[in-house]
């Protein structure tokens, strides 16, 4: 693979400034976001008396902790724009949830905060090792869903040529791919596997395609599948994150060169990470639930939004900003089996370190008498399944049934996979 470490002159100043220089900007910027959603959001003023805090009580970022944490339900709680904090008049665009758990929640953007997600999205690309010039092939849903155009705006702004394909139609991604000489793919990393089994029913060698960088979010991943990507494609496979609550794609991201976690934009969003049970922060280096302030948001600041993601806080290295380990799982995706604690991530490293399988799997749960059952299907060689097996009870301590399928016999994805389905009912 190419060395596309960035140089040093073509960072933004703020990604190498001193922690004191960006401890400074972030009180300065937390006590304005504060008072701002205090001012002009009504569940944020009721939330704050509540707690008996008021946005003049943070004398230090430590003090954070005195504040209330803003959930999922307070968003739909206040359907569609009650969390809003200037007039509707000046939101420039609206995303909103799938809301196929409930309520969507809705998010709004000014002209300013589009322009702030622009750059976070292009500081991304430009740590992924993509540069001004390059085509972008953007593989992430448009519409609603923050990934798509969150990319695309990021791409331009970066000065990249975007290819704005969205997702579906595997055969077509393929096709202008190497039309068009994409140098960076942005996509889930499930459907990317998708298109790596096209670019094998087309009998063409994905090794030799034009992609130098893939840049992979939306869902968790492991470095087994990075790995597995990686050597396919013989590109660099990075990992993104955001959340369109906190602004979309581009609130943290890994940098080529060190691949060693994700470094958040920290000069605009403020991570803490918490004990899940207890809502109590817990040390740098600690596994915790991911919660997140809004530092310079105008329509929709949030304040200590718990994401329900799970990972650890760690000291920066390609650049001075925090790093966030890999996404291990959420505490509302994990899978309690027979009193274990069970993430799709365990599964999916489990797989990928058995001979014989592909990168496709599916978690079925149902209920047996009183006990519950948990079956993975996957698709590989028959003889696979009970290695498997045995490597989940020897790595994850559960039980499993296996089931091989033939190939296409678990279901693909075309934006976020569908890990789990739970047939308990």
């Amino acid at each position: 693979m190419k060395d596309l470490t960035p140089q040093k002159d073509s960072l933004d100043p703020i990604e190498i400034a001193s922690r004191d220089e960006i401890s400074g900007l972030q009180l300065d910027r937390m006590k304005w976001s504060l008072n701002h959603a205090y001012a002009n959001v009504p569940h944020y003023k009721a939330a704050f008396d509540a707690a008996d805090v008021h946005p003049d009580d943070l004398k230090d970022l430590s003090d954070l902790a005195k504040f209330p944490f803003t959930t999922k339900q307070d968003l739909r709680a206040n359907y569609p724009f009650g969390m809003f904090a200037v007039p509707r008049e000046q939101v420039r665009r609206v995303h909103a949830s799938s809301g196929t758990t409930g309520q969507p929640t809705v998010v709004g953007y000014t002209e300013k905060d589009i322009d702030t997600w622009a750059t976070v999205m292009a500081r991304s690309l430009r740590a992924s090792g993509t540069r001004p010039g390059d085509v972008v092939h953007v593989a992430y849903g448009y519409g609603l869903f923050t990934g798509g155009l969150g990319a695309h705006y990021g791409a331009e702004k970066l000065g990249c040529t975007v290819v704005p394909v969205s997702g579906g139609m595997t055969p077509r991604q393929v096709n202008l791919i190497e039309d068009f000489g994409a140098t960076t793919i942005m996509v889930t990393p499930s459907y990317v596997l998708s298109i790596l089994d096209e670019y094998r029913a087309q009998g063409r060698d994905p090794r030799e395609s034009s992609l130098q960088v893939g840049i992979f979010g939306a869902e968790p991943w492991t470095n087994a599948m990075r790995t597995e990507i990686e050597e396919a494609f013989d590109m660099h496979a990075v990992d993104i994150y955001g959340l369109s609550e906190i602004i979309g794609p581009g609130v943290a991201n890994e940098c080529v060169e060190t691949k060693d976690g994700l470094h958040i934009w920290e000069d605009h969003f403020y991570p803490e990470v918490i004990n899940p049970e207890t809502g109590e922060p817990v040390a740098d280096g600690e596994l915790g639930e991911l919660v997140f302030t809004s530092l310079t948001k105008e329509a929709f600041p949030i304040i200590r939004y718990r994401t329900r993601d799970l990972t650890r806080l760690l000291p920066g290295t390609a650049r001075s900003m925090r790093r966030m380990e890999k996404i291990t799982g959420r505490s509302d995706d994990m899978i309690i089996l027979r009193g274990v604690n069970v993430f799709p991530t365990q599964i999916e490293e489990a797989l990928m370190a058995t001979p014989g399988l592909a990168p496709h799997f599916q978690i079925e749960l149902t209920r047996e008498g009183r006990m519950d059952a948990m079956t993975v299907h996957v698709e590989g060689t028959p003889e696979a399944g009970p290695q498997l097996v045995k490597r989940i009870k020897e790595t994850v301590g559960i039980s499993t049934n296996v089931v091989v399928e033939p190939d296409g016999g678990v279901a693909r994805s075309q934006g976020k996979a569908v890990r789990i389905i739970d047939n308990r009912g």
